[in-house]
């Protein structure tokens, strides 16, 4: 059974639309349980109604007429339900009902499989036999792990199919809905660029053409060069290989002529598909079709049309390359999108980002930020190859994206870009005026920072320090370790430019989603392994030179913090400042003049939470990462689109710890800062400012932002929110009574202006 299951999976992959896919799932799902009858019922999201959208075994002709509410029939009854239904005679169900245009009379026993992608029903599979029985467990083990297997492939179709233009129908285009987590917050309205890695037939996308000369003259062009390489790699290896081992290249030639791929593919162009869409469309229904072949052999083939394929590829690519041009409000998408990327579009046109990889952490999603772009990471169920040149609008705050949206979203997100462009000119008079309540409370507004480029928006916000500069950064542009001398440079120039400001900078923090490609951590579960200050532990060799770097470029400056990531108890802490003091010799045996700098801890994991007294009595400082406190207090991996929903720092289990943290931390005479997402979010600051942390730290776009709400409430009030807040047990609830709150305080319009639209 698995082997046909992959079989039909493959196929079905392989479909080009939605309409084909159902085909060939009813087909094969008939021939291979040896059922009468195999339909599928897809929920139509407009009417709400269950709608036959293919069958082996019914009348073909109630295809799209025949539907169902999920209150009518067996099938509306296994949709509702969510589960299975296995029925002996069907029609005795007090459910059961009678299409006469299906022929579904001569039907007795049913088998239904709910067709579930992320918690939502898409449909329904079902198999029917027109005798009765019982279909027994390994019937319905498979038709349950088909429709699982399906969710996903459906899901996919439907998207890629509501995105082709207009239908045959003449149905205009659907707007469709992609979640992934958000990488820069802000909002963008524009147009689809598609990106490519180099040579890569599965994502080159689908685009039309007018000049099929031209296009014909381009992949003839790769032909021959393709043919050229060929003929010039079997002379080379002549000496070397065997002549039967030669003749594959022979093989190549031969599917190069013009009667094997090559007509093929010219037949796709000449209907209006670009050179290099007509490849891809080829050499995967070649490929699949090997792959299919039981003999092993044949099977091996489908590698040889893939590396032909990409051959191709890579010379119409380089044939392309010139001509990739961005228009006005370009939103760039990729599979994974890289800081190159984004220095290839024109200054001014660049408006939003896509990365169907990749987290909110990773090193795109880094720069986005400094740069103020608004972002997406991990939109996994995008179909990206099929958007290029389509309408987008790019959800940062809350990770999602929309293609082709509607007149009345676009419009709504256009007002939100506006006015966010409106409130950032409104925000820059506040530069010089300190960051004080309206009863007097001083509340220091720090930035976090990685890139040179940080520093100077940074300063153009008023920062009054760094509350976290992350070293990682440097190591993350490099291709090997930076020296102490390249580091001791990068740092000089951050300590030069807040000085005589602090700034905080945190002992290098790899491992869980920020990697080096020189420094590989293979783990099944990267979150709870090998990273931050245990990497470093265990590599005293790289924390000392840091170490030493950070005080050398200290020297005659005195504003350096030092930061320890990722501790876990008093043995990691006592062992971290160990090394500190060792380093702090070594510099001062060598003539470098420099007192030790506050060293500071990091309470980022829960078992910290609960140590805070006992760590704060060894440090000088403490610094929450709120980022991670919630994702392992909730148990939730912030940078996975599946459970994104649930990561939020408004829980109340995270508000508790926090409270709890500041209160240790000053009972032990030590200040407390918090660095993160949700010291930028400015309803969030008003807690934590009430909470007593002693600093916020945040990324300097949102600075503003959060100053000017801080500037217009006073502390007795936020002390009064944060008692309202505290004895509610639901996170939806608690952002609702903060917001509302805000609203009636009149401060409403520094909540996130996205969070109105309902979408």
């Amino acid at each position: 059974m698995l082997n046909t299951l992959r079989k039909i999976v493959q196929e079905v992959n392989a479909a080009k639309d939605l309409k084909a896919a159902l085909g060939i799932i009813v087909q094969r799902v008939r021939e291979a349980m040896g059922s009468h009858v195999c339909s599928v019922y897809l929920l139509d999201p407009e009417t709400n109604r269950f709608v036959l959208m293919a069958t082996e075994g019914l009348n073909k002709r109630s295809i799209g007429k025949v539907s169902m509410a999920p209150n009518e029939g067996l099938v509306g009854l296994v949709g509702t339900r969510e589960e299975p239904l296995n029925l002996e005679n069907a029609s005795e169900h007090p459910r059961y009902r009678y299409f006469a245009e299906t022929g579904e009379e001569r039907y007795a026993s049913f088998l239904g499989s709910p067709i579930i992608h992320h918690r939502k029903v898409m449909g329904v599979l079902v198999i029917q036999q027109k005798e009765r029985r019982q279909f027994d467990e390994g019937e319905e083990a498979f038709l349950v792990t088909m429709s699982a297997q399906l969710a996903g492939v459906i899901a996919h179709a439907e998207a890629t199919g509501s995105i082709r233009g207009l239908g045959k129908q003449g149905k205009g285009i659907q707007e469709a809905k992609f979640v992934g987590v958000p990488g820069s917050p802000g909002a963008a309205v524009g147009t689809a660029v598609v990106v490519l890695p180099p040579a890569d037939l599965d994502v080159v996308p689908d685009k039309h053409v007018d000049d099929i000369t031209a296009e014909l003259a381009l992949f003839n062009t790769a032909l021959e060069g393709v043919r050229a390489d060929m003929r010039a790699l079997s002379a080379k290896m002549a000496t070397q290989l065997r002549p039967e081992e030669r003749a594959l290249f022979d093989v190549y030639l031969m599917m190069l002529e013009d009667a094997a791929l090559g007509n093929e593919v010219v037949k796709v162009i000449k209907t209006g598909q670009w050179a290099q869409g007509a490849l891809r469309q080829v050499v995967s229904e070649h490929v699949n079709r090997f792959e299919l072949m039981d003999d092993a052999y044949l099977r091996e083939r489908a590698s040889d049309v893939k590396d032909l394929g990409r051959r191709l590829l890579a010379y119409l690519q380089q044939a392309r390359q010139q001509t990739l041009t961005y228009p006005d409000n370009t939103i760039l998408v990729s599979e994974e999108l890289s800081p190159a990327m984004l220095g290839e579009v024109p200054e001014g046109k660049l408006v939003g980002l896509v990365s169907v990889q990749g987290s909110g952490n990773s090193h795109v999603a880094i720069f986005a930020r400094a740069m103020g772009i608004p972002t997406v990471m991990g939109a996994v169920d995008l179909p990206y190859s099929k958007i290029d040149g389509i309408q987008l609008i790019v959800d940062g705050y809350h990770g999602e994206v929309f293609t082709n949206p509607s007149e009345l979203l676009r419009k709504q997100y256009a007002d939100v870009v506006e006015e966010e462009r409106q409130l950032t000119q409104g925000l820059d008079a506040l530069r010089a005026l300190p960051c004080e309540t309206l009863d007097g409370h001083r509340m220091p507004l720090w930035v976090n920072t990685g890139l040179l480029a940080d520093v100077k928006r940074a300063q153009e916000r008023g920062a009054e320090g760094v509350g976290l500069y992350r070293t990682e950064v440097p190591f993350m542009i490099k291709e090997r370790f930076p020296s102490e001398k390249e580091q001791l440079a990068i740092y000089r120039e951050q300590l030069q430019a807040f000085h005589p400001l602090p700034v905080t900078m945190r002992s290098l923090d790899i491992g869980g989603d920020k990697s080096l490609s020189y420094f590989p951590i293979k783990e099944e579960n990267p979150f709870l392994g090998w990273r931050g200050i245990r990497v470093t532990l265990d590599h005293p060799e790289i924390f000392l030179v840091q170490t030493r770097a950070m005080l050398k470029a200290s020297e005659g400056l005195d504003n350096l913090r030092i930061l320890l990531p990722m501790i876990s108890g008093i043995q990691e802490l006592e062992e971290a400042l160990h090394l500190i003091h060792r380093a702090w010799g070594e510099v001062r045996d060598e003539g470098t003049d420099v007192p030790l700098p506050p060293i500071g801890v990091m309470i980022e994991i829960p078992a910290a939470v609960y140590q805070t007294r006992e760590l704060a009595r060894q440090v000088d400082f403490l610094s929450v990462g709120s980022n991670d406190l919630t994702q392992y207090l909730l148990a939730v991996d912030r940078n996975n689109p599946r459970v994104a929903d649930l990561y939020d720092f408004l829980h109340p289990a995270v508000l508790q710890a926090l409270c709890k943290v500041v209160a240790d931390a000053h009972a032990e005479g030590k200040p407390v800062s918090i660095c993160g997402e949700m010291a930028g979010d400015p309803s969030a600051a008003v807690l934590l400012m009430a909470m007593g942390f002693d600093s916020l730290s945040m990324n300097a776009t949102n600075l503003p932002k959060v100053k000017w709400l801080l500037r217009q409430i006073s502390l007795g009030r936020a002390r009064e929110l944060l008692a309202q807040v505290m004895t509610i047990d639901n996170p939806q609830v608690i952002h609702s009574t903060l917001q509302l709150a805000l609203r009636n305080l009149g401060l409403g319009r520094m909540i996130n202006p996205a969070s109105n639209i309902q979408s």
